[in-house]
């Protein structure tokens, strides 16, 4: 009975092993043609929103991207639908022109859809969850992603005699933006009062206080009694600063009162690019056929990241325009790279100056350089040239000397 019972034993793990080997083959395979392929897999697709929790105020709109990434060696249509919104909001999916239900993504490519939700006059402060999925016609590649979106109360500050109220406590735009906040300062008191203005915010921001609708700086107000006023203030980050959030502070204070507020923005970043030479020459020689190089260099001048930086060329019929690398997958900002340009002018190009044009684009910047090649004639047709005239130099010779005798 043991030794029957040993052979079962191993019949059991036998089969066990070959069936191991059978349900994993395919994916050893699998990883085989992924690593002939450079590892990329054929098919993969990542979906991303820019914000997945936003405070708004009342009123105010929600706009943020919904970023695709195709990471696989095929390219792909991607369905996008709106899955979930809450009840009173006018929410979509849309481009700069249309309203989006499809999007092609091709390999190795990002492409971005804006996601929009818009609030009904009725709706009050809390939370909204919104989700968005997309899906390939197949099926094989399905996603999804949600989105709170947090409503509050108007930003108010009651302190002692004095209020302040802003509907808008968030702003956001680009890092060499400036940025102005609407506040509305209201007296308790029962007199006249003068309020100084203090604000305290990140290191380097220059902040200043205007009355509204006019361009002069301010530091104090004059309140009635039970007056209300309404004060800008005006925020400008220092240059290059970083995509964040920065909060600072807004205090108005008199003898008798007092008060303070928060306000928040939200840098996205600059995108700039610098397109030139090391020597600062735009110009050089080259032959008919010949290939001649040059060498650029693509600096990052934002302060954000710029990705999938492409060369593109504008050049005259039958020449060549060849870059290497030929695409730049990031540049840092302050980050600096060198770019080797070969020009080939056509076999047949007249002797005398052409123009071109090299134009680099990023994901949110481009530039274009412009440069003069000019093209000298080969030295072959020289020398041949000089042979002729040697030759017929020799020849009259030989006839003068020849005639001469006569």
């Amino acid at each position: 009975m043991n030794k029957q019972r040993r052979e079962n034993n191993l019949s059991v793990s036998f089969l066990a092993l070959i069936s191991t080997l059978i349900f994993t083959s395919p994916s050893i395979a699998e990883n085989n043609v992924q690593m002939e392929n450079g590892g990329k897999p054929e098919r993969l697709i990542v979906m991303a929103v820019e914000y997945p929790g936003v405070v708004i105020s009342r009123n105010e709109n929600v706009r943020m991207d919904v970023i695709f990434k195709n990471k696989g060696q095929s390219d792909e249509t991607v369905h996008v639908r709106i899955a979930q919104k809450p009840r009173g909001w006018k929410v979509r999916i849309k481009t700069f022109l249309y309203d989006v239900t499809a999007i092609a993504v091709p390999s190795n490519e990002a492409k971005t859809l804006t996601f929009e939700a818009i609030p009904g006059k009725n709706i009050k402060p809390g939370n909204y969850e919104f989700r968005v999925e997309a899906e390939t016609p197949d099926g094989y590649f399905k996603a999804s992603q949600n989105i709170v979106v947090d409503i509050k109360e108007e930003a108010s500050s009651d302190g002692k005699g004095v209020k302040i109220v802003t509907s808008y406590p968030v702003l956001q735009g680009p890092s060499d933006g400036t940025f102005e906040f609407s506040l509305d300062v209201v007296s308790k008191l029962e007199k006249d009062a003068v309020f100084d203005l203090f604000a305290q915010g990140p290191k380097g921001w220059v902040i200043n206080f205007k009355p509204a609708y006019e361009k002069k700086y301010i530091s104090s107000i004059r309140l009635k009694t039970n007056q209300t006023t309404t004060v800008a203030v005006e925020a400008k980050p220092p240059p290059m600063s970083k995509a964040g959030k920065y909060p600072f502070s807004i205090r108005v204070s008199s003898d008798d009162a007092e008060t303070e507020a928060k306000l928040t923005v939200i840098l996205t970043g600059t995108y700039q690019l610098e397109v030139g030479t090391s020597t600062g020459l735009l110009s050089l020689d080259a032959g008919q056929g010949k290939p001649a190089n040059m060498s650029i260099y693509v600096k990052n001048t934002g302060s954000a990241v710029n990705n999938n930086i492409k060369f593109m060329s504008l050049k005259p019929e039958n020449w060549k325009v060849v870059f290497s690398p030929n695409t730049i997958p990031t540049i840092q900002p302050g980050e600096l790279k060198q770019v080797e340009v070969t020009i080939t002018p056509y076999d047949e190009a007249l002797v005398g100056d052409y123009s071109i044009s090299a134009r680099v684009e990023g994901e949110q910047a481009a530039k274009t350089m412009e440069f003069r090649v000019t093209v000298k004639a080969s030295s072959t047709w020289g020398w041949i040239g000089i042979g002729i005239i040697v030759m017929v130099i020799f020849g009259l010779t030989v006839l003068f000397r020849k005639f001469g005798r006569r």
